[in-house]
């Protein structure tokens, strides 16, 4: 998996609301980090289960994670 810059399209697998931490799924079946700074709309909270779309870029520790998180 690169950090391309294009959308990409997942889903929601987690999201701890007191850690501001979650998890996506991609269709591929690759699970992507995310912090809730990372949601594109300012909310801070998204559910479990909600379609998104971002992009994947380089993050700490040398691991791809999520930005630009989009509500589907």
């Amino acid at each position: 998996m690169s950090g391309s810059g294009a959308p990409v399209r997942g889903t929601v697998v987690e999201f701890d609301e007191e850690r501001g931490t979650g998890e996506l799924e991609t269709a591929e079946g690759r699970r992507l980090f995310f912090h809730c700074t990372a949601i594109a709309d300012g909310s801070r909270t998204v559910e479990p289960g909600r379609q998104v779309t971002f992009v994947v870029v380089p993050g700490h520790l040398g691991r791809w994670e999520a930005a630009e998180v989009r509500k589907s």
